[in-house]
């Protein structure tokens, strides 16, 4: 297993990392072997958070007696220091650990900073003092939010989505963490599923030899499929570029990532979920998008009422309302093309 330097944290990481938002959602008696396997196939880095249901008490059930030699990460989405504090003893407990190798700010909406009267920095470095937390970090889908990260100096690693549809602006950031000695924790290297061709995913990112792209994996057929492409590591050539360049062109700059923080919506329309459907539904098995609880789902969308909600949350402001009008729009044009007979 190749591995890299994170950042000024000095920690050896595996470059193949698992990213565990996906393991919430596998049963235990599947996402147990799936994270022990992950270990013995050399894997050292897992990342949770406290937002992730059970995902993290999942890994602290495969890693016991082992978690000396793995570096686990989680986050916070902790207002005050009372709140992270009750986050981080449940985390701790659900990890079956008494530290952690990074704790990160998760997607805050300040950047928090000594003396910005929160409170919620001073905690972060008085718990690094004590051996609690190895490395202070930040998670965000704002550039803005990262680049200030960055440039204060404070943070030890940062997580952000990165992908081949990445930008030149994205594409600066990484190399900003570099000259800062930042590690760059990569999320959403699929862009939220929108990508499939994962060879060139792989490939792409074998170009960065400081970001370290955490996979979100919920079965056992991509952890292997993962860890035979580390085994031999497709390269970055004309072809994949090309792969690259006609998933831009598909789907532009304009495009949800699903990261969910739009909801939740008032008309309980899956905002994230319907948003990026004009863009899935050419690229995956069309049939079980056509089932009644499917079909239910779009229909909500006729109850949108344009409040702005979604669009005031949303970390790319984009417009959701028009593209969850998109989505269904091009979802029942796209069934009665092939014949289904829809409910609403």
């Amino acid at each position: 297993m190749n591995t890299m330097r994170l950042g000024r944290t000095d920690f050896f990481v595996s470059r193949l990392a698992f990213g565990a938002l996906p393991i919430q959602r596998a049963p235990w008696e599947e996402a147990v072997p799936i994270l022990r396997r992950a270990a013995e196939g050399g894997i050292t880095f897992f990342d949770t958070a406290r937002l992730y249901s059970d995902s993290e008490a999942k890994i602290g059930a495969a890693f016991e007696g082992i978690r000396e030699n793995l570096f686990l990460a989680s986050k916070t989405m902790g207002g005050t220091p009372e709140a992270i504090r009750a986050d981080l003893a449940v985390t701790l407990d659900n990890l079956r650990t008494d530290y952690l190798d990074v704790y990160q700010f998760h997607n805050p909406s300040t950047v928090p900073l000594p003396g910005d009267g929160s409170g919620r920095y001073e905690l972060f470095a008085e718990l690094k003092r004590a051996g609690v937390i190895r490395a202070i970090g930040l998670t965000s889908h704002s550039l803005e939010r990262a680049r200030q990260a960055v440039d204060s100096g404070l943070y030890d690693t940062l997580q952000y989505p990165f992908s081949l549809l990445a930008t030149g602006e994205e594409e600066d950031l990484v190399a900003s963490c570099r000259a800062a000695d930042v590690g760059f924790i990569c999320m959403k290297a699929l862009a939220g599923g929108l990508v499939r061709d994962i060879p060139a995913a792989f490939a792409f990112m074998g170009r960065f030899d400081n970001v370290l792209p955490i996979w979100g994996i919920q079965r056992m057929s991509e952890l292997e499929e993962f860890l035979a492409l580390e085994a031999a590591p497709p390269l970055w050539n004309e072809p994949m570029a090309e792969i690259a360049r006609d998933y831009r062109e598909a789907l532009g700059k304009s495009f949800c990532r699903g990261c969910g923080y739009c909801q939740p919506c008032p008309q309980e329309i899956a905002v994230h979920t319907v948003a990026r459907l004009f863009l899935t539904l050419r690229r995956s098995p069309w049939k079980p998008f056509a089932e009644p609880s499917w079909q239910k789902e779009m229909a909500r969308v006729e109850n949108c009422t344009q409040c702005g909600t979604c669009a005031s949350r949303c970390p790319y402001h984009l417009d959701p309302p028009a593209l969850i009008r998109r989505s269904l729009d091009d979802y029942v044009a796209f069934m009665r093309e092939r014949g289904v007979d829809l409910t609403f």
